[in-house]
């Protein structure tokens, strides 16, 4: 009885090395992945939120969650596109949040200079505003596309390659997005011309 018990405990001694093992290999497996590729989360973030501050936090985010979710990735050469979305979705999170909080508070969009009008304030806040909820309305597909081949100057093949799609369709989207951000803006010109 008594060695059946020490044999228990034995086991139940190697499975519990045999976790910790892997979990620091695991670890080390997530920390030289994201060596290649730890700035992306920023950029990514920081070309949704356009706001350094707040880019760092989701950057921070991301990596906590794909870090403490990295044992649910099974291809770890997706690892890039994987950091790639979770930091997306936090970004617009985050973005979603500043907007209903923009909506109850009063916020400037550029700090007053004294060789600025106050018609110019008005104007660029209100094109800075038009841009945002452009953007916002763009779809996520285009918007992704958008943010990081136009405004983080990622390659078309980098694009492919962390969304995992055709570089023709990483073309295609990204002509999308600025056609129908270029309309969206156009009727903003047109609308403040005719005034």
């Amino acid at each position: 009885m008594q060695e059946l018990a020490l044999d228990r405990l034995d086991r139940s001694a190697d499975r519990e090395l045999t976790r910790q093992a892997e979990q620091a290999a695991q670890r080390q497996e997530f920390e030289v992945l994201l060596n290649g590729c730890g700035p992306l989360a920023f950029r990514v973030a920081r070309g949704v939120l356009r706001n350094s501050a707040d880019a760092e936090d989701v950057a921070q985010e991301a990596l906590l969650r794909a870090y403490r979710r990295f044992d649910r990735l099974r291809d770890r050469g997706q690892f890039r596109a994987w950091l790639v979305r979770i930091s997306f979705r936090l970004a617009l999170d985050r973005l979603k949040s500043a907007r209903r909080r923009e909506l109850r508070e009063t916020r400037w969009a550029a700090e007053p200079s004294p060789a600025r009008t106050a018609e110019e304030l008005a104007a660029w806040s209100e094109f800075r505003e038009r841009l945002d909820r452009a953007l916002e309305e763009l779809p996520a597909k285009l918007r992704i596309v958008l943010l990081l081949a136009g405004m983080q100057g990622e390659s078309l093949d980098d694009v492919a390659s962390l969304l995992e799609i055709p570089v023709g369709t990483v073309k295609s989207r990204l002509f999308q997005a600025r056609k129908q951000l270029a309309e969206k803006l156009r009727c903003l010109v047109s609308s403040t011309t005719s005034k």
